[in-house]
């Protein structure tokens, strides 16, 4: 009889269906043929026989880990993986030890991999500056975010960055099919199953590892050799897409919607605005940069732009979702749509920048306010002309600047929408002001 408590060799977990599928060699890795190939970057650091130190930047599922294995592999290197949700300096240390006694004793280099690099801390990450430019292992890091933002500049100018796609639908079609014949023979996906499975890994080769593996039981269970789009929706949830909320997936796709609304791009502007909301962005958030396209894009070429995408933020915090999001696709396409000015914006950047490199120059007497006898006494407010007691309501030639400053002209209204009428207006005041200083003379 067996004891509860016998030392014999546990059983081993399975291993999921994406780990068995990993690639063993460099030919049968899906995408990236931009890096691997003939005549390719990765393909000629290995037929260099010399490793470098590198940087793998893309989303999730796309093969960062596998390379760096298949990298050790071709390069005769031990490999040392390290998580920087789970390691600390501790690990950092170990893993030197292990680096220098297969070099001391094996004579053999060693390949240090460090995933989601970005979570290290600066310190964690000085520490492998030493050993990097000791040459005592090779360093790859795999982050989904922007390296120029979360990886160290000292670390960063030892590794050549290398930028990981989103695997093609044809690519994860192919997959699929290999992880059909390998672990399910004869599960078959018809036309519109296949699109809805390939669709919702969105490039992630994982995910559409996982995706397959989950339909593949439930169909064994089943007794279901071809799945349909009914069996599928019944086993997943489809609706999940890749959107990785403040990563560069975020920006950006919010950088897309920006420019399309600049653009006058109501249908890429609509495009963008959906996949943020399927992809899970808060629509608070897209609000807040509508009413930013409004005042930043629109400006005074349609003064009704910025009521109306705030009206929308207002309609959405009452309605909330999915009918308020109706009010902000509808703000979108009025701004795709409207004419465009960015005159207001860089007219307050100029005089921002101005003033912050100009000095304080004093408020001129006729301008200040004068609420006391002292004051008035002073000056204050003397010889002030009040425009609505001027002809047409202007005090044409009056000056509303420091003394002694040339009086800059920061807006510049074009002449799109409402801003051109507004441009016509300034024009003619400045007739009149030029009028009444000759006048004078």
């Amino acid at each position: 009889m067996t004891d509860l408590f016998d030392s014999a060799t546990p059983p081993q977990p399975e291993a999921p269906l994406a780990e068995a599928m990993r690639p063993q060699s460099l030919d049968d890795v899906l995408g990236q043929r931009h890096l691997i190939g003939p005549g390719r970057p990765l393909t000629l650091a290995i037929e260099s026989g010399k490793p470098h130190s590198l940087i793998l930047w893309g989303p999730p599922g796309v093969g960062k880990t596998t390379i760096a294995r298949l990298l050790a592999r071709a390069f005769e290197a031990d490999f040392i993986a390290l998580s920087a949700v789970l390691s600390g300096v501790k690990d950092i240390r170990e893993a030197v030890q292990q680096a220098e006694e297969s070099l001391r004793t094996r004579n053999r280099r060693t390949i240090l991999f460090v995933d989601e690099v970005h979570r290290f801390n600066k310190s964690q990450q000085d520490a492998f500056l030493p050993y990097v430019e000791r040459g005592l292992f090779t360093f790859i890091g795999a982050t989904t975010e922007n390296p120029s933002f979360e990886v160290n500049g000292a670390l960063l100018s030892r590794a050549a960055v290398y930028v990981l796609e989103p695997l093609s639908a044809e690519d994860l079609g192919v997959l699929t099919e290999r992880a059909c014949q390998r672990v399910f023979p004869g599960l078959r996906f018809d036309d519109e199953a296949r699109a809805a499975l390939i669709g919702t890994a969105d490039g992630d080769a994982r995910r559409a590892l996982n995706l397959v593996e989950q339909v593949g039981h439930a169909s064994r269970t089943g007794a279901c050799s071809e799945v349909d789009l009914a069996f599928m929706s019944s086993v997943l949830s489809l609706a999940l897409r890749r959107f990785d909320k403040g990563g560069d997936a975020f920006y950006d796709q919010i950088s897309a919607l920006h420019k399309s609304v600049r653009g006058s791009n109501p249908d890429a502007a609509l495009y963008w605005l959906c996949r943020m909301l399927d992809g899970g962005a808060d629509p608070r958030y897209v609000g807040r940069r509508i009413v930013r396209m409004a005042i930043e894009d629109v400006g005074l070429a349609d003064p009704r732009a910025l009521p109306l995408a705030t009206a929308a933020c207002d309609t959405y915090e009452r309605l909330g979702s999915p009918e308020g999001e109706l009010a902000l696709a509808q703000a979108c396409i009025y701004l795709a749509c409207a004419p465009k000015s960015n005159a207001a914006y860089s007219a307050y950047n100029a005089a921002r920048d101005f003033v912050g490199q100009d000095a304080s120059r004093p408020v001129p007497l006729h301008l200040r306010n004068a609420p006391t006898r002292l004051m008035k006494q002073m000056g204050h407010g003397k010889a002030y002309r009040y425009a609505h007691d001027e002809p047409e309501a202007y005090a044409a030639g009056e000056n509303y600047f420091p003394d002694g400053l040339r009086p800059p002209h920061f807006y510049q209204p074009t002449e799109r929408g409402v801003e051109g009428k507004i441009g016509e207006r300034l024009r003619y005041l400045r007739d009149l002001d030029a009028k009444a200083r000759k006048d004078k003379t």
